[in-house]
């Protein structure tokens, strides 16, 4: 019977240990440091650590911009500052509702949590399903997560953090309501999931292509030495804009010529993808995925009133 509990209590070790973030903080700028996800898709071996995170080390603490996908990516997201600096955290910023960015703020409880208030309202409108679709895709890395809201709403404008000025820009190309903060001081713009790169972008809250390119302009046209992507490498360079402009411009071209033609959605998701794209990861899951959420308003858009003339 001891043997029995032994080796039981071995297997969960194991298990635990497997189920290890290891997140490894890079600096990136001055006092700034990222956790870089992969371009992945969400499944058991990554544990949903698709999604880059990041924090700043003021003067007076350290300020937080996303908490990742789990309750434990959240905790390991805080050992990781620990190893960093022994000052604590002062500020979380959420830049959009999706459970990638927002699930690990269990660890970050007793902290002010700040999101847009149009991201709080869709947190609390579909967190639950979405924190139980993760569960379903990533299963045991997951255990004892919950949503927890945003304890805060902030607005844009500049607010100041033991020396560094933190440049809030409200968009909402990706959801609706997408949260950016330039950090002055550095001239990192962390751009959330405004901007993929190396990776297909997202689109079931998207208000529309063209939107998500005027928020490139916006971002695009800000004092950046260094952009941080929701998801992919960290650049210096105008590069992801470019890649961004382009992939948006062909999907608003293809759905576009699809309502046009009287085309279907099986016929659109079959449809050849640019050899441009080849290197950027999970471009045919993605593509069905914005055919789906993004067609019906182009075939709308094609509808003619039949009282109207």
């Amino acid at each position: 019977m001891c043997l029995v509990a032994c080796l039981l209590v071995c297997v969960t070790a194991l298990a635990h240990a497997e189920l290890e973030y290891r997140l490894q903080p890079r600096q990136i700028a001055e006092d700034t440091y990222l956790l870089e996800g992969t371009t992945e898709n969400f499944d058991k071996r990554n544990g949903g650590n698709i999604v880059n995170t990041g924090f700043i080390v003021t003067d007076s603490g350290v300020v937080v911009i996303d908490t990742g996908p789990s309750r434990r990516y959240g905790e390991a997201l805080r050992l990781a500052i620990g190893t960093v600096t022994d000052k604590p955290v002062i500020q979380v910023f959420l830049t959009h509702h999706h459970p990638d960015h927002v699930l690990g703020n269990q660890a970050f409880a007793d902290v002010p949590i700040g999101a847009l208030a149009g991201a709080a309202d869709l947190m609390r409108k579909h967190g639950d399903a979405l924190t139980e679709n993760l569960y379903r895709v990533v299963g045991d890395w997951m255990r004892g997560t919950e949503i927890r809201l945003p304890t805060q709403v902030v607005a844009p404008g500049t607010l100041a953090f033991g020396g560094h000025r933190l440049r809030l820009v409200a968009l909402s190309g990706h959801t609706g309501a997408d949260l950016a903060i330039l950090d002055e001081n550095t001239g990192v713009l962390f751009a959330g999931d405004i901007v993929f790169y190396q990776r297909a972008l997202t689109t079931p809250n998207s208000p529309g292509v063209q939107v998500w390119l005027n928020d490139l302009d916006t971002l695009q046209g800000l004092p950046w030495k260094w952009l941080v992507p929701g998801h992919g490498p960290v650049a210096t360079d105008v590069r992801p804009f470019e890649q961004m402009r382009d992939y948006l411009g062909w999907l608003d071209r293809l759905l576009r010529d699809g309502a046009a033609q009287g085309a279907d959605m099986a016929e659109l998701i079959g449809s050849p993808i640019p050899e441009r794209f080849a290197a950027i990861s999970l471009t045919r899951y993605e593509l069905i995925r914005s055919v789906s959420h993004l067609y019906p308003a182009y075939e709308r858009a094609q509808m003619v009133r039949v009282d109207a003339h």
